[in-house]
């Protein structure tokens, strides 16, 4: 074999022919043949303009080192464009732009369904309804509430201690009240945490309603519980029914005289009192007693003497023609624990 290609190839060199006959072809080697990769151009998907405002251009990449979210996840059926990616993706009520059409010339954003996302609570794995219980509802009730001045810290504007306390011990003598809003009238005249007094202890009645400071409020009601309902009792066998009140907070001057100091009246700290009814009936007004009603005449001696332990202004008839027809209790503040009882 060796020497016959030998000769063969003595032979081909003389004529000029180099290739190897026969099946001598076949064990040619060849050399591959390496072509470029022709580069993919880049696409741009426009973007729905009712989302943005305004229409822009995003480049889309493509190709072999495009990111994995154009690559499907499981393999397309038939009848499917593969260039459609999309097309595959699962069904249902999606949140993010889905682009469709990615890897051809007319990439565009697909529309978005109306239908409201199903809330995957009501249904199960085959859309059937499924009954779902609710979480109890914490009701307000249940929260703090700072509505009530009484429940409001100071430094978030609510009531001062002693006024709380002072309103604690109106409730322990069995007073009717309530809080009403801040009263300021001008210079001079103003209630910061006025109350509203309707009744006292035994359901005693205040006509008209009163509005008070709770100091001036609380003595009144320490006064009728320990001094007037007594003697009332003791002097004519009956308790009281009501009280009328001739002034309570008023925005005026002391006896209502022009260029006169402010009266405590002007700050809620001052109450008349002008009629005294009992429960059999009987009315007692406050005033001068005849000269043969005895009982009357004791009784309005004892409370308005009784009342100085209570009061630290006691004005009333005799004192002077403006307080003929009623007594006038009050707080005033004076120096060295005055007290002025007329």
């Amino acid at each position: 074999m060796g020497l016959a290609l030998a000769a063969a190839l003595v032979a081909a060199g003389c004529s000029g022919d180099m290739t190897p006959p026969g099946d001598l072809l076949a064990i040619e080697p060849s050399n591959p043949v390496i072509l470029a990769e022709p580069v993919q151009p880049m696409m741009s998907a426009p973007v729905d303009t009712a989302m943005f405002g305004e229409t822009q251009s995003f480049p889309i990449p493509d190709g072999p080192d495009a990111p994995m979210q154009n690559v499907l996840a499981y393999p397309v059926g038939d009848g499917v464009d593969s260039m459609q990616r999309t097309s595959a993706l699962p069904e249902g009520n999606v949140d993010q732009p889905v682009v469709t059409g990615i890897g051809t010339d007319n990439p565009s954003l697909a529309s978005r369904s109306n239908v409201p996302a199903t809330d995957p609570r009501t249904v199960d794995l085959e859309d059937r309804p499924v009954a779902v219980e609710e979480s109890p509802v914490q009701l307000a009730a249940q929260m703090p509430r700072f509505t009530n001045p009484m429940n409001q810290p100071q430094w978030a504007g609510g009531m001062p201690a002693v006024e709380k306390a002072c309103r604690q011990r109106l409730k322990r003598l069995g007073v009717t009240f309530r809080d009403i809003p801040a009263i300021s009238s001008g210079k001079g005249c103003a209630i910061p945490y006025p109350v509203e007094l309707t009744k006292l202890s035994g359901g005693i009645e205040i006509k008209p309603a009163a509005k008070l400071n709770c100091q001036i409020t609380e003595a009144f009601a320490q006064w009728v519980k320990n001094e007037l309902a007594p003697a009332a009792r003791k002097r004519y066998l009956s308790g009281v029914r009501s009280i009328n009140q001739l002034s309570s907070y008023s925005c005026r001057t002391m006896n209502s005289r022009p260029g006169a100091a402010m009266s405590e009246h002007a700050r809620g700290n001052a109450i008349d009192v002008g009629k005294i009814t009992l429960n059999s009936g009987r009315e007692i007004l406050v005033r001068q007693p005849g000269l043969f009603a005895f009982r009357e005449k004791s009784l309005l001696n004892n409370i308005r003497a009784d009342s100085c332990r209570y009061f630290t202004t006691v004005l009333g008839p005799g004192s002077d023609v403006h307080h003929k027809d009623h007594f006038h209790f009050d707080l005033r503040t004076r120096k060295a624990g005055y007290r002025h009882c007329d």
